[in-house]
């Protein structure tokens, strides 16, 4: 990250664009830097479209990066949990890597045990995306756009898809996902960003506020069961602000096979409207973050399968719930659930998504 400012290009008064690395085939990974009036900075790469750093200011002005990640691409290319990296095309899990469609069976591949998660072996955060500095109202931005091609990790149909990251002078970072697709194929795209907004130790003391009062039951394998279960009365329930580690490890059944938080809420709202979906507060720095969707669903992990074997930024081993993911995205596994919203994009359609961070200070 040193040698960014001597590598860089100006694309305008607030982007930057810097070589990030190299692949093993040859090809060049772009950093992107977006900054705004409001005093964030965005980082983020053409490889895996992901979101590379996040400089958000506490209440004292201070700066400091609130995700977790890699300083470099070699960090991304290594074994790692998805740091930030646009996920697709289907986020979280598909049982059995397999579905049916128009009488068809479609076999997937399968990374997660017999299940599918994340795209698979070779989902959209392993994969070069071109890219290219725009604007959005005046505000700094970049757009990744990337064809998945019909059969890659199982899936049928030619998928062309964007991304656009938008930093506004407003203190917000606006993801914008567009798709279409020349056969009928699900599509359920997310960012899977790790916050951690004390800017290191673990997310345990944030307090976590969700608009949901139902969420999606797993079985031992992390799975919905299809079966969606009242909040009331369970560690799950954060209508009301609350300590993420207040009740993570409570004696409940669905805690036990999260292993902490590793669950579907569904959100009180109309399916294609931004709305609020979860508010995160920080007291010792003050940092704050509201998330709004137009997705019906936020899936909230608590970073309980890090183990502290992968090292990051700064040379950082991450252990167990060190970093904080709340997915805005489409009901998982809803291929193989019809009591599920159908996720099925069809030729003709487009797919369109936006979920929005804003950031404030106690």
């Amino acid at each position: 990250m040193a040698a960014l400012k001597a590598a860089a290009t100006r694309s305008g008064p607030d982007i930057e664009q810097a070589v990030f690395g190299t692949l093993p085939g040859g090809d060049r990974a772009s950093l992107y830097v977006l900054r705004s009036g409001s005093g964030l900075e965005a980082r983020i790469t053409n490889y895996g479209a992901t979101l590379v750093s996040l400089m958000v200011p506490d209440r004292n002005g201070r700066l400091a990066d609130v995700l977790l990640g890699f300083d470099d691409l070699e960090g991304l290319l290594g074994n790692r949990p998805y740091f930030g990296s646009t996920i697709g095309r289907y986020a979280n899990r598909i049982a059995g890597g397999r579905f049916i469609l128009g009488n068809r069976n479609y076999t997937l591949a399968a990374n997660d045990g017999e299940h599918h998660l994340h795209g698979g072996l070779r989902g959209f955060d392993k994969c070069l995306w071109s890219a290219r500095p725009v604007r959005r109202k005046g505000d700094p931005a970049v757009a990744l756009r990337l064809r998945s091609r019909d059969g890659e990790e199982g899936y049928p149909g030619n998928l062309d898809v964007e991304v656009v990251y938008v930093l506004t002078t407003a203190g917000e970072l606006r993801i914008e996902y567009s798709a279409t697709i020349d056969q009928p194929c699900p599509v359920n795209l997310t960012n899977h960003a790790y916050f951690n907004f004390a800017g290191g130790g673990n997310i345990l003391d944030h307090e976590l506020k969700i608009y949901a009062d139902r969420f999606a039951l797993i079985d031992g394998s992390l799975v919905p069961t299809g079966e969606v279960r009242s909040v009331q009365g369970t560690p799950l329930d954060f209508r009301t602000p609350a300590r993420i580690g207040a009740r993570i490890g409570a004696d409940d059944e669905q805690i036990r096979r999260g292993r902490g938080y590793d669950h579907t809420y569904i959100l009180a709202k109309k399916a294609g409207q931004l709305t609020p979906a979860a508010e995160v507060y920080e007291r010792k720095s003050g940092r704050a973050m509201r998330i709004l969707t137009t997705e019906p669903t936020v899936q909230l992990y608590s970073g309980n399968f890090l183990d502290g074997s992968v090292r990051g930024k700064g040379g950082v081993a991450y252990g167990a719930r060190s970093g904080l993911c709340l997915e805005t995205q489409h009901y998982p596994d809803s291929p193989n659930q019809p009591q599920f919203p159908s996720t099925i994009l069809m030729p003709g359609q487009v797919y369109r998504q936006v979920t929005v961070h804003q950031f404030a200070v106690l």
